[in-house]
């Protein structure tokens, strides 16, 4: 029933459509009024043109758009938050504002207004600079300005880089569309060509390192390329002369340094220099033979026809910079005919990636509506990472988060590692009773202080209700890869769950479960009176969870903005996440409950905790029983059940798992010759035969 349960979920969950925008002509109208003009939404892209009267001409000045129509990318709710953008034709930001989200954080936690903050930042920085995150402190932009910093939200460190990604990939989405830029690489992953890098060089060099890229292309050649089609056969000149050149290509990366020095002049070296901004790039195209790049309709400082430029297989807008280039040693060179091409910094270009040039070459057949037959003449170029600026990956990619926190995994894998071969080996684990009991405190104390505190590794029913969310949404699960520390800590949970059940995390790795079995630790060194809950009443109370955790799904399915309420039925975010800085009945809350369990061990996990009983189904399905039993366990003996502070061992001495938070205080009665009945009248036998045969 429950496997049916879960595939009809997950139908309904893939099966629902995706959220789309929610603002309307006159919602902009108010947003951007007079003396801006909201035009019409776009029929193939969802953006809106603003526009600006300027004398008797009307000006485009930006286009605004919603984010979770471009870039659904969902938050830690499951549920994308949606962000109004807009920007200028030059892809400067004009505003970034918060229209819904759903992030537990700035849910009556931080509350909105860091949100607020964070998404200003954002105006009047431009997509051609690597925007990122830095979390310390607002660092000083560099002398190129080809980097920005956005000061972080402190406890949301994953949150913002969730809305970074977003903002960068609705934007940069409606620039490649609207305003001619390139696909290129991640947002704010792009190479950058080392402005100072300079080496002599020989044209033979060059060419052997791929800095010049060389073409020879005979007549035969091009017409094995149109071989089998229409245009075969139709051009003279090409069965006249098989042998002759068609076209003998050469091109440069000339704005590289080590390129352009070498191969121009210095005066026309500084000639580009001049005409170029920060940030843009430079080819050199150098050619001989009967086919001109140029071509006979070529317009000096225009956009070439026979000549396009891809990245990613993506047209990137290239223009005649109109120079008159002269080379440094023309001799192999065709010297001739040399043109020099700009690609502007806001077109995206990536000088890291590989760059495909063509030299479409087109044959006509027919007269009145003649047909147009095209093939191309193809050069790759790759400029060596020699030459490059490699971008700083880990402020945007989640990989890059992955290795900023590499440290803080480490530590959790060994304090993980160390636990799995202690739990491994239960009865040498607790064959001491004192050693035991520091073990546990002393690792109780590690998962508050670091997996709690320092590394904000709290799991959550929150973890499950955005999985929820974002199926049901139709969109995958990358953005859990934002938070390194809670992957890993759900991967070794789902792993505990397997071997050991509910009770590994419940018990030693809940950062909130640690603080109330200090707090109960606390209440019995201050002799308080101690809340036995009658069985009959316990066994009421522990259903109490599981409502919660089913109401807590279907609102996660039905009623999103219901889950975000009822999750703060967990005290998690105010006592870890928050620190308990929070507004005054989530602080009571929380506390009240750290002070009832000085009183009734840990109450919360016992009776109100969804996720430990989501935990708790899912450990049912668990391999190993690996608490010891005797025969006497139960029948005559009740030691265990009457200590076990979970009262999850029966009077016949079975063990329930599902209730089972793996403090091992039963196996270590278990291997005492002090405490365990049994066990005490079994040695009290031997030594009596002893005694009798001695």
């Amino acid at each position: 029933m429950r496997r049916l349960l879960c595939c009809w979920l997950f139908w309904l969950g893939i099966a629902a459509p995706a959220a789309a925008g929610v603002l309307t002509h006159a919602a902009l109208a108010q947003r951007f009024p007079a003396p801006v003009q909201v035009g019409q939404r776009d029929s193939a892209v969802p953006v809106w043109p603003l526009f600006k009267q300027n004398g008797t001409a009307t000006e485009l000045i930006g286009y605004v758009f919603e984010s979770i129509d471009l870039a659904p990318v969902p938050g830690f709710a499951g549920v994308p938050l949606n962000l109004l953008i807009a920007i200028d034709p030059n892809g400067r930001f004009i505003d970034v504002a918060v229209l819904s989200q759903h992030e537990p954080v700035f849910l009556d936690g931080l509350g909105e207004a860091p949100l607020l903050q964070f998404v200003r930042q954002y105006r009047g920085l431009s997509l051609k600079e690597g925007i990122s995150i830095d979390a310390k402190a607002r660092r000083e932009r560099p002398a190129d300005a080809a980097h920005a910093y956005l000061d972080g939200v402190s406890k949301a460190t994953a949150s913002v880089r969730i809305i970074n990604q977003s903002v960068l990939a609705a934007a940069l989405t409606v620039a490649r569309k609207k305003l001619g830029f390139a696909r290129g690489g991640e947002a704010g992953q792009v190479a950058r060509v080392k402005p100072d890098y300079f080496k002599r060089m020989s044209l033979r060099e060059m060419v052997d390192e791929g800095l010049i890229v060389h073409a020879r292309v005979l007549n035969r050649d091009i017409e094995q390329r149109f071989a089998g089609s229409d245009g075969a056969g139709l051009d003279a000149q090409t069965r006249a002369a098989p042998d002759g050149v068609f076209i003998d290509a050469w091109l440069a990366y000339v704005s590289v340094p080590t390129v352009g020095r070498n191969l121009l002049t210095e005066a026309s070296w500084k000639k580009l220099q001049n005409r170029l901004e920060p940030g843009d790039h430079a080819l050199l195209l150098m050619s001989s033979g009967r086919y001109s790049v140029t071509g006979e309709d070529f317009v000096r400082g225009g956009v070439p026809e026979r000549l396009v430029l891809r990245q990613d297989k993506l047209p990137i807008d290239i223009r005649d910079l109109d120079l008159d280039m002269r080379l440094a040693a023309p001799a192999g060179l065709p010297a001739d005919n040399v043109t020099v091409f700009r690609v502007i910094s806001q077109a995206g270009l990536d000088p890291g990636r590989p760059l495909e040039v063509s030299l479409p070459v087109t044959r006509k057949k027919g007269i009145v509506y003649p047909e147009r037959i095209v093939r191309n003449i193809d050069l790759a170029y790759r400029l060596p990472e020699q030459y490059l600026i490699q971008p700083a990956s880990a402020d945007n990619s989640w990989r890059g988060l992955w290795r900023t926190r590499a440290g803080e995994l480490l530590a959790l894998a060994a304090g993980l590692l160390l636990l799995a071969m202690a739990l491994a080996r239960p009865k040498r684990l607790s064959a001491h009773a004192r050693r035991f009991a520091r073990f546990r405190v002393a690792y109780l104390l590690f998962t508050i202080a670091f997996i709690g505190y320092f590394a904000q590794g709290q799991l959550s029913i929150v973890n499950i209700t955005a999985v929820i969310q974002a199926l049901q949404n139709g969109r995958g699960l990358g953005f859990m890869l934002n938070d390194p520390m809670t992957v890993s800590l759900w991967a070794f949970v789902l792993v505990s769950l397997v071997l050991w059940g509910r009770g590994t995390f419940c018990g030693w790795l809940c950062p909130f479960g640690a603080l109330q079995e200090l707090s109960a630790m606390l209440g019995r060194l201050l002799r308080l009176p101690q809340i036995t809950i009658r069985r009959a009443m316990d066994a009421r109370l522990k259903r109490v969870k599981y409502g919660l955790l089913a109401a807590i799904l279907v609102s996660a399915w039905l009623m999103p903005r219901l889950t975000d309420q009822l999750v703060e039925i967990e005290p998690f975010k105010t006592a870890i996440t928050l620190n308990f800085v929070r507004g005054w009945p989530y602080v009571a809350y929380a506390v009240g409950l750290l002070v009832l369990s000085m009183f009734s061990f840990k109450f919360f996990c016992r009776y109100l905790c969804p996720f430990g009983a989501a935990l708790a189904l899912l450990g049912r399905f668990r391999v190993l029983d690996w608490i010891p039993r005797r025969a006497e366990c139960g029948t005559p003996c009740q030691t265990c059940r009457y200590r076990c502070g979970y009262q999850a061992i029966a009077p016949g001495g079975a063990v329930s798992y599902d209730e089972c938070f793996q403090c091992m205080e039963c196996v270590v009665i278990h291997e005492s010759d002090q405490q365990c009945a049994p066990r005490i009248i079994q040695i009290k036998r031997v030594r009596a035969v002893a005694m009798a045969g001695g």
